[in-house]
């Protein structure tokens, strides 16, 4: 028996056969999808972005991977045998992908899925022979009834079941890791500077950065991820797109190598969805729109010398009775009106320059005081050699004098708190915004690297006042 389950599906190397030639079942087709650059949607932006169109599996979506290798393993170890049943708890295209493998390979499938999942994913689901259970949403998601609760019912009642658990399933990081990351890489020559994906499992986000920062340490990974989702650190919220975001964090999902978080709203996601339409001909889900969104903000950053690349999770054939119908988006009052761009820069601009006052970490509590006092302000950041190295806050100050502390014996690296953190003056402010939203008491603006202002509460405050009288007038 072949000691490596995947390298039974991943014949050259370790990378999917791709399209040429005969192949002998449809399973030999998952992988080497096309990478295509966006053009009209990405007008007036200096960097490349473009989609990884995963829909281009036999299955239409970027699960097809993680199907044919959650199976494969379970072959292999002895998980899944002949006559048995798969049961999982899916987001509708995990479902998909293994009812085909299923069919291909002639298991039992019975899936279970969350109520707010399309009518055409079920419809789907059920036309590759594939048994379907919906269970509530708004449900804490260790509930009985919730969609894992009850998958796990059903494999522990039905003989011979066997659960693939994609949540906790390694093997669906590791054929990211061993196929979409190294497609990315060999089909950008190497040039890819940023990979921009929605969190389900955490699977793809997790496998592709893994292999991309083992070629190249300096690409970026960045998380798209729906507001009201906890993984980027926002106010859980119930959301309409489906397949990213969660209320937990999986274990699958290796949140170290997120370089960042863009929290993109449902009405932004749809409607990128629609413009991949109307205006690239790319038909893809509401996921996609996610990335995308998230990826065109990143991208305003950047110079002509990056290559952004987003992931396209799957087609927008199974959403055209929900985002992609008029009356369906004005029902759920999620009608678009997009804002021209603010940068932090433009906040900047219109506020004025000020002088940004710091302070070495070797300086004293006492120093840091009268720097306070004489300037009227109440934070500090902390630069060593112009790099923020943390900051010191009124409190604090006010600790060290309260204990009795002489804060002249006192230096500011012993006392300071965490850096405050920093975002390129060209990036949108909403990513400020959500900065200082989550608890931050400034961000630092920085431009080529150099830290050259602080945007505060009141900064955003006075800022978009002043633009709502200008609008207003």
């Amino acid at each position: 028996m072949h000691r490596d389950p995947l390298a039974t599906i991943l014949p050259h190397g370790g990378l999917p056969i791709g399209n040429a030639g005969i192949h002998d079942t449809v399973l030999q087709t998952i992988g080497w999808t096309p990478l295509v650059r966006l053009h009209r949607v990405t007008e007036g932006l200096s960097a490349q972005v473009l989609v990884k169109l995963e829909s281009a599996n036999p299955g239409n979506s970027v699960k097809d991977r993680v199907a044919w290798a959650m199976i494969a393993t379970a072959e292999h170890e002895g998980w899944l045998r002949p006559g048995g049943t798969i049961i999982e708890a899916t987001a509708g295209n995990t479902g998909v992908g293994l009812a085909m493998v299923a069919a291909v390979k002639g298991y039992r499938c019975i899936f279970v899925l969350p109520d707010k999942m399309s009518h055409e994913k079920i419809s789907l689901l059920k036309a590759y022979g594939a048994e379907v259970v919906i269970t509530p949403t708004n449900v804490p998601p260790d509930a009985p009834e919730s969609y894992n609760g009850v998958a796990d019912r059903l494999a522990r009642e039905i003989p011979g079941a066997w659960r693939p658990n994609q949540f906790t399933n390694l093997s669906n990081p590791e054929i990211h890791y061993r196929s979409t990351g190294p497609e990315i890489w060999k089909q950008t020559d190497g040039r890819i500077t940023a990979f921009v994906a929605g969190v389900g499992t955490g699977g793809t986000i997790s496998g592709v950065a893994r292999y991309l920062k083992e070629q190249n340490p300096d690409v970026r990974i960045v998380g798209a991820d729906p507001e009201g989702s906890v993984l980027s650190g926002g106010t859980p919220k119930s959301w309409k797109v489906e397949g990213i975001g969660e209320d937990f964090v999986p274990k699958t999902f290796n949140s170290q190598l997120v370089d960042e978080w863009i929290r993109v709203g449902d009405a932004e996601s749809f409607h990128t969805a629609r413009a991949l339409a109307r205006q690239e001909g790319m038909l893809l889900g509401g996921s996609t729109g996610t990335n995308v969104a998230a990826a065109l903000r990143y991208a305003r950053r950047l110079g002509p010398e990056h290559v952004v690349v987003a992931l396209g999770c799957d087609t927008g054939r199974n959403y055209l009775s929900k985002f992609f119908d008029d009356k369906w988006m004005a029902d759920n009052q999620l009608l678009f009106v997009e804002r021209a761009p603010q940068a932090i820069a433009d906040l900047i601009r219109a506020r004025g320059k000020r002088e940004l006052v710091t302070i070495s970490p070797d300086a004293t509590a006492e120093q840091a005081i009268q720097l306070m006092e004489s300037k009227d302000i109440s934070q500090l950041p902390v630069l060593a050699e112009g790099k923020p190295v943390g900051s010191v806050q009124e409190i604090t100050l006010a600790r060290v004098l309260h204990d009795a502390g002489d804060p002249s014996k006192v230096s500011v690296g012993e006392i300071m708190a965490r850096p405050l953190p920093t975002l390129d003056a060209a990036v949108h402010l909403d990513e400020a915004y959500r900065l200082l939203l989550a608890g931050n008491t400034g961000v630092l603006a920085t431009d080529d690297g150099k830290v050259v202002d602080i945007v505060t509460r009141i900064d955003l405050v006075q800022y978009w006042d002043r633009l709502r009288k200008e609008h207003g007038k």
